[in-house]
């Protein structure tokens, strides 16, 4: 066997050792056994999807129906998860979790986690975060960054628009101008993000992050459709405003141009990707 390979199933080994001992620890020292026992799983260090009874008991613990406590400690034990690892997989699993919660729990979990950051670091500034273990780890820590990036990124938007554009109807064609002229530039913000999340190096084939990326790129067709109703009625009401909002209108126009040639092209790559060939998703 060689040397890197050596290296690899060490980690593997390593990386499963961590896990068992976190979860030991848990059925002893937690008062939240069952819920701790559950990230761990649902965040291991396998380099493969989670299991999906795992997530599910996750998000039963941050519903609007569990006590607050209970919600900021889920919220507390995802962070603590983000800020200790050096391990790529266990990163990326972490925030597909989260962003698997903002999009199919209640919005009372995007409040939590707002009002989390606000009393402490923000848990998805992953700005330093890197695997460098190997090669490949490299290019999948720069994708780990830029999905955080993205999620930061979806909940700004979800503070200005006061509600999550992919949950909900878009509401952008009945806005004034002032508020037009504050919520276009938080979704297209929103979709900047979205489209640099397009991977690269080794990160292109990696089945996990092609999973999240399939989250990310399904997003983006509300958000696209939320620019194009708040676009369509800056323009209806462009020759109304005052000179310094047609000075903002029309940059925001510009970049509304610029986006849909980007998006197309995102889109395109995304296509080539073959997404999830060959692999087995562990739903049970």
């Amino acid at each position: 066997m060689s040397g890197g390979g050596t290296q690899n199933s060490l980690r593997r080994a390593l990386g499963a050792l961590k896990d068992s001992t976190t979860v030991s620890l848990a059925k002893v020292n937690s008062d939240y056994k069952e819920l701790d026992i559950a990230i761990v799983k649902a965040t291991n260090h396998y380099e493969r999807p989670a299991r999906e009874r795992h997530i599910r008991a996750i998000f039963a613990a941050v519903s609007a129906t569990r006590p607050r406590a209970d919600v900021a400690y889920c919220i507390h034990a995802l962070a603590r998860r983000l800020s200790r690892t050096h391990n790529w997989a266990v990163a990326l699993k972490t925030l597909i979790v989260i962003h698997r919660a903002l999009r199919e729990v209640d919005q009372t979990f995007h409040e939590e986690i707002i009002n989390y950051g606000r009393s402490r670091s923000h848990m998805l500034n992953m700005a330093h975060f890197k695997d460098d273990s190997s090669p490949n780890a490299w290019d999948y820590s720069a994708w780990v960054r830029t999905y955080a990036l993205f999620l930061e990124e979806r909940l700004e938007c979800f503070r200005v628009l006061k509600y999550d554009v992919e949950m909900d109807r878009p509401r952008t064609k009945d806005l004034d101008t002032v508020e037009i002229l504050e919520q276009l530039p938080a979704l297209q913000q929103l979709l900047f993000r979205i489209l640099g999340c397009q991977p690269q190096g080794a990160a292109v084939n990696n089945f996990v992050i092609q999973l999240a990326l399939q989250l990310v790129a399904s997003e983006s067709i509300k958000v696209y459709q939320a620019i194009n109703d708040a676009t369509a009625n800056l323009v209806d009401k462009f020759f109304e405003m005052q000179r310094h909002d047609a000075a903002k209108a029309l940059e925001i126009y510009r970049r509304a141009c610029q986006q849909a040639e980007r998006l197309s092209e995102f889109y395109e790559i995304c296509r080539c990707m073959n997404f999830g060939r060959g692999e087995k998703v562990y739903k049970d």
